[in-house]
């Protein structure tokens, strides 16, 4: 008899993730993208906790347009040293997710325009963002946002509400 079908372990965290937070605080993985309004009220509740971050791309096109150019954004505001900058103003004003606006965002962290629009549309960005995606996909995540909470080397899914009580302010 064949074993039963199952999703793959959550990726462990690694040296390419978007990582932050302080070392020795609950670890928490979140697949999201940035047009996603469910992401962004998870960001804001996450935000004022004593956590660590790492945040995965994971872009539903067929619901949010946009999310694939953002992630684009934050990765190529990443190869400037300023992700976690374009991560914030992205969940900040979703509603301006178009071209124009992701340029203006760069110009206000201080990025090389010419550079961000080369490295959002390149090849390196892509892959790291399909390899994002797919890991989720892997992993059984099915919708954003989709939160892990990181113990003893094994990622548990968890709610909002579970990790405010679970994590202090």
């Amino acid at each position: 008899m064949s074993e039963p079908l199952g999703s793959a372990p959550v990726p462990p965290p690694g040296p390419q993730d978007h990582h932050r937070g302080p070392s020795g605080a609950p670890l928490v993985i979140a697949y999201a993208d940035y047009e996603c309004p469910f992401c962004a009220a998870l960001h804001a509740r996450l935000r004022p906790l004593d956590l660590q971050l790492i945040f995965r791309h994971f872009p539903v096109r067929s619901s949010h347009p946009r999310a694939w150019a953002a992630a684009g954004a934050a990765e190529a505001a990443g190869a400037q040293g300023r992700f976690w900058e374009m991560h914030e103003a992205l969940f900040e004003d979703q509603a301006r997710l178009e071209d124009p606006h992701l340029w203006a965002r760069a110009r206000e962290l201080g990025l090389d325009v010419e550079r961000f629009e080369a490295d959002r549309r390149s090849s390196a960005v892509t892959d790291r963002i399909q390899a994002d995606f797919r890991a989720g996909v892997r992993a059984g995540v099915v919708t954003t946002p989709t939160a892990f909470l990181w113990v003893d080397g094994q990622a548990q899914a968890i709610s909002a509400e579970e990790l405010e009580r679970r994590v202090r302010r």
